[in-house]
């Protein structure tokens, strides 16, 4: 028997690897008729809050600015692709806790696609991994999407 999946979370943000997994999500949510794509983009407090303490307001402006034309462009796709129910979310935070902590808890969510960045082992110690937090925080299914370029790498 297969598995429906109702509620599916897609982490987006502007790389290669997030529009590469958000086409596996849509294939995935197009078979899972009726079910809902939640279109997430989380900007990460670490990394706008040195920036916020001198930050113009313009700037700030552009960062929002920015999301939602990401969003506006994926939602513009999953609606093209065929899609009848899509979500976008755009938060400030950490991309980490939110997605699985908060929103994926607060949805229910069955599944959470996200795109693996191919970082190397120390980038990812100083960095960290969305994709690695993600896997071992949610309580749902977890797709971690390679592009063709990171298949092979160790």
């Amino acid at each position: 028997m297969t598995r429906l999946y109702e509620q599916i979370i897609i982490a987006v943000d502007h790389s290669s690897e997030a529009s590469y997994a958000f086409q596996t999500a849509l294939g995935i949510a197009s078979r899972n008729i009726g079910s809902t794509l939640h279109i997430v983009h989380v900007m990460d407090s670490s990394v706008l809050s040195p920036l916020n303490s001198g930050m113009e307001t313009t700037t700030l402006e552009r960062v929002q600015r920015e999301a939602d034309e990401l969003l506006a462009r994926f939602e513009r796709q999953a609606e093209d692709y065929g899609l009848q129910f899509v979500r976008t979310v755009a938060e400030i935070g950490s991309p980490k806790n939110f997605i699985v902590k908060e929103y994926a808890k607060e949805i229910q969510a069955d599944l959470i696609i996200c795109g693996a960045t191919g970082k190397s082992g120390l980038q990812r110690m100083f960095v960290g991994s969305v994709s690695e937090a993600i896997v071992r925080s949610a309580t749902c299914d977890v797709l971690v999407i390679r592009t063709p370029e990171h298949l092979w790498e160790t």
